[in-house]
């Protein structure tokens, strides 16, 4: 398992949004950390905090009236992510509301014992409802054939229409269907200011096609066909209000790199959304370049 998260930690490393001549400090957490290796939360920006793991982010907005949670890392993750709330001074009951990136073991897995810790209900977009209430890929799901484990199923979801406005009071996040990734794909838009210095803020999903060798993304049989899907969503996510891009793996953010005391990179960066999904389009047509049978 863990050779095969590293494969994946450097598979989402090499669809970041890195520039030639990056300089290469020790980041926070090393490229191929394992999913549920800790780390401390800290502010990202304005009322927007880390509090995931080394290798899969996990995001609390916070508000005079209540917080949101967006995704809960794998499910030793969960008490962990739960523990840095409180470690930032919040409460994890002011939570109100729980949203999800993507329905796989290492974004949904601690939504359980996350939802237990607060009482919030997950709301989530319908076609990622199968994978969430039982606590197991959905069977149509490209990945479903590397047989990940299943993860605990989260008991009070609420369905999320596409697209929708999520509030908390004064919080307002937008919602972005990106399906593709998986079924129930969705990206995460809102505004974090510090005094007069508001940002446009973007938890952009996975936009990688990954997928056992022997899946074919450009088969017609496929039902739905996750190629349309990814085009689509390397579409919406390029026209995100974006001046800082998280993404669920910080690795395909090199989220490290623009944190900290000493950040090598800029962590406000108004082209991020757009090259996260330009290298989300060329992952996908080298993919399907090596699905052509060859020519004669």
């Amino acid at each position: 398992m863990r050779l095969a998260l590293a494969s994946l930690s450097l598979l989402l490393l090499a669809a970041g949004t890195a520039r030639a001549g990056d300089i290469e400090p020790t980041p926070t957490c090393p490229d191929d950390a394992s999913w549920s290796d800790p780390t401390p939360p800290r502010k990202v920006f304005g009322n927007t905090w880390y509090v995931g793991t080394c290798g899969i982010s996990a995001l609390l907005i916070t508000g005079e009236h209540g917080h949101v949670l967006i995704d809960g890392a794998t499910p030793e993750a969960g008490p962990m992510i739960v523990e840095s709330i409180r470690t930032l001074g919040f409460d994890p009951t002011d939570v109100r509301v729980l949203l999800n990136t993507h329905e796989h073991i290492d974004h949904a897995g601690g939504l359980a014992a996350i939802q237990e810790a607060t009482g919030a209900p997950l709301r989530a977009r319908r076609p990622g409802l199968i994978a969430l209430r039982k606590g197991d890929m959905d069977m149509r799901d490209p990945q479903v054939a590397f047989r990940m484990p299943g993860f605990p199923p989260v008991p009070m979801i609420e369905t999320l229409a596409d697209n929708a406005e999520v509030r908390v009071g004064d919080l307002v996040i937008q919602t972005h269907a990106t399906p593709g990734h998986s079924l129930g794909g969705t990206s995460f838009t809102w505004t974090s200011c510090e005094g007069e210095t508001c940002r446009a803020m973007a938890f952009a999903d996975s936009l990688s096609a990954v997928a056992p060798d022997t899946y074919r993304f450009s088969d017609p049989a496929n039902s739905p066909a996750f190629v349309p899907l990814l085009r689509q969503a390397f579409a919406t996510v390029a026209a995100l209000p974006c001046d800082i891009l998280v993404s669920p793996h910080p690795v395909a953010s090199r989220l490290w790199y623009r944190l900290g005391e000493a950040p090598s990179e800029p962590l406000v960066d108004p082209t991020a959304c757009r090259r996260y999904a330009e290298a989300g389009a060329r992952r996908l047509d080298a993919r399907l370049a090596t699905e052509r049978p060859a020519t004669p």
